[in-house]
């Protein structure tokens, strides 16, 4: 779905076939949503080639988190497109992640780190015994670090127009660019969770890092198109200070 995927596993046993295994379940993902290839089931249900009845249980199983997460944040993400195609690339990406780490854990690895395209899953510590740390980026300029964050075990979710450009909008108003925002990274309890409220919240604009602050178990941190920084009441508490 062309984004950058990294793995690492900092376990002493572990086995470079693990590896091989995430990366084959990532490529069966791609081949299976990606909008980009004429083959895969979504472009296939887009084209009506595939009845409702015969959809895959992955694809199910996104449709239904899609339709959830349309009512949990009142419309803001809706995977139906103006032109009435689907996209659920906006949920697939931290519904991947999630199931990868999950397959390390089964498997007995306990300290694991997943970036896909900037979302990440991590648990345990690094190769050097501690916690895990994570770079929030400058919108403005990417090789610039603005903040890091330990965070501990839980997900890290950033959207925004700043890498793709406008590939985000307001399902609500769908002709409107979004503008006010560039940047919005949410920790919540684990990368899937973080990933679809994230893309939710870029597309509410200003009032997106709110919409997080009254979200239980949820932290965000949000960057205006003026590069001021608003954040969320607790979100200081993953941050590293030294």
């Amino acid at each position: 779905m062309g984004m950058h995927i990294a793995v690492e596993i900092a376990d002493k046993h572990a086995n470079p076939e693990i590896f091989e295994e995430i990366f084959s379940f990532f490529r069966a993902v791609d081949r299976q949503f990606s909008t980009y290839k004429n083959d895969s089931e979504i472009t296939r249900i887009n084209r009506n080639e595939i009845a409702a009845n015969s959809y895959s249980q992955e694809m199910e199983e996104i449709f239904s988190l899609s339709e959830k997460t349309k009512r949990d944040t009142d419309g803001y993400f809706n995977i139906q497109k103006p032109d009435g195609t689907l996209d659920p690339s906006g949920i697939v990406k931290g519904w991947a992640i999630e199931k990868a780490a999950q397959l390390s854990l089964k498997m007995g690895y306990q300290n694991l780190y997943i970036d896909a395209g900037g979302d990440i899953q991590s648990y345990g510590l690094n190769g050097q015994g501690k916690e895990w740390s994570i770079g929030i980026r400058n919108p403005f300029n990417q090789k610039e670090i603005i903040k890091v964050v330990e965070v501990k075990g839980k997900g890290i979710a950033t959207s925004g127009s700043y890498v793709r450009g406008d590939h985000i909008y307001n399902p609500r108003a769908p002709h409107e660019r979004l503008l006010d925002v560039v940047s919005l990274t949410v920790i919540g309890p684990n990368i899937l969770e973080a990933d679809r409220f994230a893309t939710a919240a870029f597309a509410m604009g200003r009032k997106g890092i709110n919409f997080i602050e009254k979200l239980p178990g949820f932290e965000g941190y949000a960057v205006d198109s003026a590069g001021i920084a608003t954040f969320t009441s607790n979100f200081e508490q993953y941050v590293k200070t030294k």
